[in-house]
């Protein structure tokens, strides 16, 4: 949780208590889940590990074997999801489980929005949700 700690310097004590509370309803919510294998790739199906934390805080585990991952995540920086929805179908492999289980995940690239805690929490709920 150390980029959190990082994005949590300069927040007052109100705001940081929030974000933590709502950083433990996920910890409490997945707790006794599996925790779900997933790949995260740029559009040209190359892995990822820019968004591992936050994935590791929603439930999943960075998995770098495709073909065992149950989600593939797809995000690349400065594409937007009408970007992806382009060119992500062309790269998909039929007999990758996460797509024989509709499991993919197009996740926008918002270059105008600044990396903070509110949308890291906000971003690791939104996983949580999905995986």
């Amino acid at each position: 949780m150390s980029f959190l700690n990082d994005l949590f310097i300069g927040l007052d004590a109100t705001k940081q208590e929030d974000l933590q509370e709502r950083l433990d309803i996920v910890e409490h919510k997945i707790k006794f889940m599996d925790k779900m294998p997933v790949a995260l790739l740029d559009v040209r199906n190359n892995p990822s590990y820019y968004l591992s934390e936050e994935i590791a805080l929603a439930g999943g585990m960075i998995e770098s074997d495709i073909m065992s991952a149950a989600f593939i995540i797809y995000y690349q920086p400065g594409k937007t999801l009408t970007d992806l929805m382009r060119e992500v179908p062309s790269v998909l492999n039929e007999d990758w489980q996460a797509v024989k289980n509709n499991r993919i995940i197009l996740l926008n690239d918002d270059v105008d929005r600044e990396r903070s805690a509110e949308n890291a929490v906000s971003l690791i709920e939104d996983m949580a949700e999905m995986l």
